[in-house]
């Protein structure tokens, strides 16, 4: 029953492409019209169509790093484009429709988030290993969006221009005391501190984190500037200068904006400056995929920009400029999965297993297209109280007057499987 019932969901799904399921029991599904990707995927336990019916999301995920599902050549890209392009196409079945109805009704239970969760949170995703993420990331330790302001950057000048444009936005002074709020390994509030001459607070939840980035501040000659702490920024009592939070937002859950946003009117002087850059989509209020909500981001959510602008609203806070990053995001993490690929050996001289592998390459290619082909986006909200602390045009930001790019991937590149 389940393999007929899968059989009826999947052609009712997959319109554009190929897919081919083998079945543990030896039958077989087509789907598609043919076109391009084709994709062949095995299953290799009986339970799994029962699964996939239940909770695609959660088991498809799942049964690739079990390996109860294979896809021929490791073709984990083609698979979840062609998911992703008929999903995008309007061709859900109304049962998963109804599914991811339920979940969006629900979401606000799931992304409450007290603070002893928020610490749990952190700790399931950034304490896995600092030496970890190192493998992949750029020297800064930058685990956020960078910016490709020229296509032909490498992922270490990226991130620099990411840092500079913040930077700019933040308008910053010798001297001026900034609250970084979710500081990851560092790297923002050292260079704040080292470039611009501002004094940083950066709080995280992740110890793991504050340990790397205390010694990096030692190392780096400014631990007298940069103060990192385990600290809730529910818990934050000063004044700022300037408050910048990066790629925070999206584990702050949708139920805790109105404290969140509360916070930072609070700990914002009167002529400040706050930035904050964040994953969200550009159409109405959704959910997280179950499956990164329990391998991968517990709590995590993207916002729409109406749930964020809606609660801005209703502080002493006045959006002083919104701009959209569009295709550095799905660039970035291409960049951190070809650097991951490349280093397997070493995850594994680290002790991670092959389910680990399966699981984080899931991770990266899933988000990647989420910035691609979904509804999602890079968002910096810059934030004052007052109309005229920020310059009322951007020219302070493009000095030299050069043209942006259509795209931070170089022309004609094709990415690899």
């Amino acid at each position: 029953m389940w393999e007929r019932l899968l059989g009826t969901l999947l052609r009712q799904l997959i319109k554009d492409g190929d897919l081919t399921v083998h079945l543990n029991s030896g039958g077989t599904i087509k789907a598609g019209n043919g076109a391009a990707p084709h994709v062949t995927v095995r299953f290799h336990d009986d339970a799994l169509p029962g699964k996939l019916i239940r909770n695609p999301e959660l088991a498809m995920g799942k049964a690739y790093m079990d390996e109860t599902l294979t896809i021929d050549g490791d073709d984990v890209r083609g698979l979840l484009t062609l998911v992703v392009r008929n999903f995008q196409g309007g061709n859900l079945p109304w049962t998963q429709t109804l599914a991811r109805n339920l979940r969006i009704a629900k979401r606000k239970w799931d992304q409450w988030i007290p603070h002893s969760k928020a610490k749990q949170n952190a700790e399931h995703h950034y304490d896995i290993s600092t030496a970890f993420y190192y493998l992949f990331l750029d020297e800064d330790k930058q685990y956020t969006c960078a910016y490709f302001k020229d296509p032909a950057f490498t992922l270490e000048e990226a991130q620099a221009a990411k840092k500079a444009h913040l930077a700019g936005k933040l308008l910053i002074k010798p001297g001026m005391k900034i609250l970084d709020i979710g500081s990851g390994w560092g790297g923002l509030a050292i260079t704040l501190a080292k470039d611009y001459g501002a004094q940083v607070v950066g709080v995280t939840l992740s110890d793991e984190q504050r340990k790397a980035a205390t010694k990096r501040a030692e190392e780096a000659g400014v631990s007298h500037l940069v103060e990192f702490r385990l600290q809730d920024y529910r818990d934050v009592t000063e004044k700022f200068d300037r408050i910048v939070s990066v790629g925070m937002l999206e584990h702050v859950g949708q139920p805790q904006y109105p404290t969140y946003f509360r916070q930072i009117e609070q700990n914002l002087k009167e002529d400040g400056v706050a930035l904050i850059h964040f994953i969200g989509r550009t159409g109405p209020p959704g959910n997280l995929s179950p499956w990164f909500q329990k391998y991968i981001f517990p709590s995590g959510y993207t916002p729409s920009l109406s749930e964020v602008v809606s609660v801005v609203e209703k502080t002493k806070l006045e959006a002083a400029d919104i701009e959209v990053w569009r295709t550095h995001y799905d660039r970035t993490l291409y960049e951190w999965l070809i650097r991951f690929e490349d280093r397997l050996d070493e995850v594994r001289a680290m002790g991670y297993d092959e389910r680990f592998i399966r699981m984080w390459r899931y991770y990266l290619i899933a988000s990647e297209l989420s910035l691609s082909d979904m509804p999602h986006v890079l968002y910096h909200v810059q934030l004052h109280k007052h109309q005229t602390t920020v310059p009322i045009t951007r020219d302070y930001l493009y000095v030299d007057g050069a043209p942006e790019p259509h795209s931070s991937f170089p022309e004609g590149f094709v990415p690899k499987k």
